[in-house]
């Protein structure tokens, strides 16, 4: 499934998440969404991003760790349906909107969390979304001086 799909598929499991729970799963989605479509450019995608590519796929790998929430147990995470990426920067920039949307939430999480190990997960689950999140900015950024120089 191409990953432009699968992104508005997670936004609209986190806009519908309404339980602690519910957003922290939707937070561990995304991530395992960023490595999934980091691994598959680094693999695939334009020769020139490759290197930053695997930089997002290690980040979006380090939230399996950070998160207490198992992966769902219903259809495994949405990433592993990734077969392609038709279009980079249109699935850069929803998985950016994406990773903006799961910091957005785990804020909400961490301000009414009344467990200590709650807060700090989510925490250390925004730190490593914005770090994804930063990493496909500087991605779009070097295919916008990219596209620039070749036009």
């Amino acid at each position: 499934m191409d990953a432009v799909r699968i992104i508005a598929a997670s936004r609209r499991g986190l806009a519908q998440a309404r339980t602690v729970e519910e957003i922290v799963v939707e937070a561990w989605q995304a991530q395992a969404l960023a490595e999934a479509v980091g691994s598959h450019l680094a693999i695939s995608g334009p020769h020139e991003v490759r290197s930053r590519a695997r930089g997002l796929g290690d980040a979006g790998g380090r939230t399996s760790a950070a998160l207490l929430i198992p992966a769902p147990r219903i259809g495994g995470p949405r990433a592993a349906q990734l077969s392609e990426v038709r279009d980079t920067q249109e699935a850069l920039r929803g998985l950016s909107w994406l990773l903006g949307e799961v910091c957005e939430a785990l804020v909400g999480v961490v301000c009414a969390a009344d467990e200590e190990g709650m807060y700090w997960t989510c925490v250390e689950a925004m730190d490593v979304a914005d770090e994804s999140r930063d990493r496909v900015t500087g991605i779009l950024k070097h295919l916008a001086v990219r596209n620039r120089d070749m036009g």
